[in-house]
C-alpha cells in the first residue's frame, strides 16, 4: 500500500478491525520509510448479477423482489417465513456460485418453481400460473395433471 505522506510502497499493518458488520476491514498501517501512520479500508468487490428479461431488457438481481414474489405465491398458505428465506438464500447461492454475470428470468423462474414444488404445491401452481402466464384452462390443467402424475410415481 502506497504511503500518502512519502509515496513509499512498503508499510506494515499495525492493527486490523472489522467494521460495518464485518463487510469492511479497517487497517491501521505504518510506513516503513517515514514512520507515519495511515488508515486503509478493505471491502469485498461484488459484481452485480443482471437478470435478462424475455424482452431482452436487463435488470439488477434483487433478492427482495424475488422474496416478495415467493411470499405472494405463498399467501394464506401454511408456509413459514423461514422456509421462504431458505429458498431465497438457496437460489441466491446458486446464482452467485455459478459465477455468471447474467441469468435469464426463465432460469430464475425455474429455480423458484423447483423450490416451491417441494414446499407447497398450491404456492407452486400460483407462481407457475403467473410465471408461465397460462393462456387458457387447458394449459393450466396440463400443469395440474403433471403434478398429480408425479405425486403418484
Amino acid at each position: 500500500m502506497k504511503c500518502i505522506y512519502c509515496g513509499c510502497l512498503e508499510s506494515k499493518v499495525v492493527d486490523s478491525r472489522s467494521a460495518e458488520e464485518g463487510t469492511i476491514i479497517r487497517r491501521r498501517r505504518e510506513c516503513l520509510n517515514c514512520g507515519k501512520r495511515f488508515t486503509t479500508y478493505e471491502t469485498m468487490e461484488t459484481t452485480p448479477i443482471l437478470v435478462v428479461k424475455s424482452s431482452g431488457a436487463r435488470q439488477v438481481f434483487d433478492s427482495n423482489k424475488l422474496k416478495n414474489g415467493i411470499i405472494k405465491a405463498c399467501e394464506k398458505r401454511p408456509v413459514p417465513i423461514s422456509q421462504i428465506d431458505k429458498l431465497v438464500e438457496d437460489i441466491q447461492k446458486k446464482i452467485y456460485n455459478s459465477l455468471a454475470q447474467e441469468i435469464s428470468s426463465k432460469e430464475l423462474g425455474e429455480m423458484v418453481m423447483a423450490g416451491l414444488k417441494n414446499i407447497d404445491e398450491v404456492a407452486y401452481i400460483r407462481f407457475a400460473s403467473v410465471y408461465r402466464s397460462f393462456t387458457d384452462v387447458t394449459s393450466f390443467l396440463a400443469e395440474l395433471e403433471s403434478i398429480v402424475k408425479n405425486k403418484k410415481d
